[in-house]
């Protein structure tokens, strides 16, 4: 079962994908966890994110997907111990029209993630967090594709059931083309502001709709989140003490908690 592969995907821009996954890997690996994140972004933020600098990606994800080097081979290790990532640059953006007409243009990455290694001597990855680039292109697919399941950020905003309908047509049509086994792991509320009476109408709205599927963790807006990125650091090594971190924390128990659920069904 290992490991498992969760993908945070949002066709909008701005919703704290890559926060997300930035803060919710180095929780993660807070708590034993080994955790590798891979950056499909070609913005590359998460690389970012985590203290990679572009001089500093020799290799990156997209010398996995052009079949030059192995997933292995491209693993940098981050500040924050048991936590990795497979950086991401501009040359991303080639990808998909590099791979058009190939018959496994869908699968490279889930082709990539199959071939890590079990673990000899050093413990083998936990979780494989996919931070996906804000549009349903052919990298997202190849991310839903590679995934047991989505992870989906959802900004308390008046537009947010109006992006997640969608997005939930394009995990259903990968589900039925492409990989039967993805499932919504979850939703994660983003940016909710308690002195906006329209953030708590839009965390109604969203619980009502998607139910069970809401995780009950909300992140706050909170500059201590949006801070730690420039400097290179999740918001969990920057200021463990705030709100957004603790909230990240809470998080990641909320995940552990439904993996052990669905490797008990």
């Amino acid at each position: 079962m290992l490991p498992r592969v969760i993908t945070i995907a949002n066709q909008k821009g701005g919703v704290g994908k890559t926060t997300t996954t930035i803060n919710l890997g180095t929780a993660l690996a807070a708590v034993g966890e080994r955790v590798l994140i891979i950056d499909l972004d070609p913005q590359g933020n998460a690389s970012t994110g985590l203290g990679i600098e572009l001089e500093q990606r020799r290799s990156s994800i997209y010398d996995v997907l052009s079949g030059d080097m192995t997933l292995t081979e491209c693993v940098q290790d981050t500040a924050v111990p048991r936590l990795s990532v497979v950086p991401s640059t501009l040359d991303l953006l080639g990808f998909e029209q590099e791979a058009m007409g190939t018959r496994d243009r869908s699968y490279r990455l889930r082709r990539a993630i199959d071939a890590l290694p079990a673990g000899k001597g050093e413990a083998p990855f936990g979780y494989v967090l996919i931070d996906c680039p804000p549009s349903l292109n052919l990298l997202t697919i190849n991310a839903l594709a590679a995934a047991q399941s989505v992870l989906v950020p959802l900004q308390c905003e008046f537009f947010a059931l109006e992006g997640l309908s969608q997005l939930l047509r394009t995990v259903e049509h990968v589900r039925v083309n492409l990989n039967p086994e993805l499932a919504i792991h979850g939703i994660v509320l983003t940016m909710f502001d308690r002195r906006n009476n329209l953030s708590s109408q839009v965390v109604d709205d969203v619980r009502q709709f998607m139910g069970d599927q809401v995780y009950e963790t909300v992140i706050p807006r909170n500059v201590r989140v949006s801070e730690a990125p420039s400097f290179g650091k999740p918001v969990l090594l920057y200021d463990v003490g705030c709100a957004g971190s603790q909230a990240y924390i809470h998080l990641a128990s909320e995940v552990i908690k439904r993996e052990r659920a669905l490797r008990a069904a």
